[in-house]
């Protein structure tokens, strides 16, 4: 079966890992274009009716996220198994997922934006204006969600390129349409929503097309709907839609911490946190890399395939981390001052620096060990884990905080990191237990569920 996975080599890891890398450092130019853009008119509702729309719509579509992680995990053992149809068969499930969560999405736009204003309040005419925003983007709910979905099966299938080639057509039509809309027609808010719409439809678009083959197995394939792969489909997304709600609600409390330590220290965390972002950005590469080759492994089941994938994609993520620790080192410093200009801001953010210059060594672990986790698709496994380390975290936050203020937020949350890393470790004989597992029923694929 090794010729059905074809050589794991230091050289596929990177084909898979640095578009992705690429594709990532992409993703903020959506909206700095929009702020960017909107910026231009001279006035401060209208950028704060983009931003806070922005983060409202993408609080919501983040539940999502789900369908990208669970469709990589199950499309890449569909592959590893030769499977093809499989392949297009977990695609189509996601894909109809995505539909009606999207559609979901636009039926309850109302009350979903009453709610959110109600816990984010703006003033009267950013409210007004980010309303107005809020109505023409979340029309194009059906497209970010189905993208989830074919993200994860570009990943399994190892087509990296494409993903970057979406995201470059996303960015591309969207900075057109928004000096277009914008600057040329004068639309202002409903402009940048309108250009961010059609940018997601386009990218829908491509992604669709580029996985056309996939889909025409998929409507080819024998039991679509059958109930056991239905299941595992659910299980799978529950467990790792459980395991991102815990994960949010621990960085969501780290910023009301935060907040309640006074402006200066929030401002500093926020700048360092784009740090914490950077550090996820590149590494989800490698991660992403393992989900593909651990997960062929598994559906081919090889467990020696599985192992020199893990080490292979590990050890390039841990070359890449430590890029990032000698760049934050000699860098962070200067990073800070272009961020900001505030003197006070500039200190406090220095003052926490060294933990963001340990920080993609500490979260190493945590991150491989998720890819190679949601390859096997052991999501219960990954759950359990983050559940531990979420009641670890509240246990220091409530012990460290009150001692030695925000050192001890940022300590708890790499000791967040680090125990995902360490118990996902402990549990890792789990995933290769995966890849010597008998094969179940041939309706349900050849993946372990």
């Amino acid at each position: 079966m090794t010729e059905r996975i074809g050589a794991l080599t230091s050289r596929r890891v990177l084909a898979i890992a640095l578009p992705i890398v690429l594709s990532n450092a992409t993703v903020p130019l959506l909206g700095l274009v929009d702020i960017g853009v909107i910026g231009q008119l001279g006035e401060a509702a209208p950028i704060g009716a983009v931003g806070l729309g922005s983060v409202i719509l993408v609080s919501v579509y983040w539940i999502f996220g789900f369908l990208r992680m669970g469709t990589s995990g199950l499309v890449a053992q569909a592959r590893g198994a030769g499977d093809h149809a499989d392949e297009g068969a977990h695609l189509l499930r996601a894909l109809l997922i995505a539909l009606a969560a999207g559609l979901a999405l636009v039926v309850v736009q109302h009350p979903l934006a009453a709610l959110a204003f109600r816990l984010a309040p703006g003033s009267v005419e950013v409210e007004t204006l980010a309303r107005a925003y809020l109505a023409i983007r979340i029309w194009g709910a059906p497209a970010t969600i189905g993208l989830y979905a074919l993200t994860g099966w570009l990943i399994a299938t190892e087509r990296s390129r494409a993903v970057l080639a979406v995201q470059l057509l996303m960015n591309g039509a969207n900075v057109l349409l928004n000096l277009w809309f914008v600057l040329g027609l004068g639309w202002g808010v409903r402009g940048v929503a309108a250009a961010t719409l059609i940018a997601e439809y386009a990218g829908l678009a491509l992604a669709l097309w580029l996985a056309r083959g996939a889909l025409r197995q998929g409507l080819a394939a024998a039991g679509l709907f059958a109930s056991a792969p239905l299941r595992r489909l659910m299980r799978v997304n529950g467990d790792i839609l459980i395991r991102s709600v815990l994960l949010q609600g621990c960085f969501t409390s780290f910023m009301f911490l935060a907040a309640g330590q006074g402006d200066v220290t929030l401002a500093a965390n926020q700048i360092l946190l784009q740090f914490l972002e950077v550090t996820a950005f590149a590494l989800d590469g490698f991660a992403f890399a393992a989900e593909s080759l651990v997960g062929q492994a598994v559906g081919a089941r090889r467990p020696d395939l599985l192992r020199r994938a893990a080490w292979l994609a590990s050890g390039w993520g841990l070359a890449g981390a430590g890029l990032l620790v000698l760049a934050f080192a000699l860098g962070g410093a200067m990073a800070i001052d272009l961020l900001t200009t505030a003197p006070d801001v500039r200190a406090a953010a220095r003052a926490y620096l060294p933990w963001l210059v340990v920080a993609p060594l500490v979260s190493l672990a945590s991150y491989m060990f998720d890819g190679i986790f949601i390859g096997a698709t052991c999501t219960r496994e990954m759950r359990n884990s983050v559940a531990v380390s979420v009641l670890v975290f509240a246990g220091l936050v409530m012990a460290l905080v009150p001692l030695i203020g925000n050192h001890g937020l940022w300590a708890a949350l790499m000791v967040l990191n680090a125990l995902r890393g360490l118990t996902l470790w402990r549990l890792y004989p789990r995933v290769e237990a995966a890849a010597r597992a008998p094969v179940p029923g041939a309706a349900a694929g050849r993946a372990v569920g």
